[in-house]
């Protein structure tokens, strides 16, 4: 349906141009045949713009010379050498890295009894409410 609501525009304001351009030699309009026909002329040729587009498909891309298998080996070698980089936010990923890598400066009897403490002073964030929480 969009597609003929896009052509039906497209027809119109190929019309209004038409008639803009041809009302300074005559004063007949074009009649909906000849719309009709320089809309599918426009489509044919490949010039008209596809409906919820702004502009022209970019040029496609030329063909990749290599196969399957090369790309997946340079892939291979690039992890090996460290030179793939994490999706998401790279310096926040290092610095979660590096601060887990790091030994805890407190005992676990330690940290059972601080968590006892706030449970009891009710401070812990409740199952799901904490700041990465999806939200509803």
């Amino acid at each position: 349906m969009s597609t003929r609501i896009f052509f039906a525009v497209t027809a119109l304001c190929a019309g209004f141009a038409f008639v803009e351009a041809s009302s300074a030699q005559s004063s007949t309009s074009p009649s909906r045949a000849e719309v009709k026909a320089e809309t599918r002329a426009l489509e044919k040729a490949g010039k008209l713009v596809p409906a919820g587009e702004g502009s022209p498909a970019p040029a496609p891309l030329p063909p990749s010379h290599k196969t399957r298998a090369d790309r997946k080996t340079e892939t291979l070698q690039a992890r090996k050498a460290g030179e793939l980089h994490r999706t998401g936010l790279e310096p926040e990923y290092k610095e979660a890295r590096a601060l887990a890598k790091q030994p805890s400066t407190t005992t676990r009897a330690q940290r059972k009894s601080s968590t006892a403490a706030a449970a009891r002073a009710h401070e812990l964030t409740p199952a799901g409410e904490g700041v990465d929480a999806p939200k509803k």
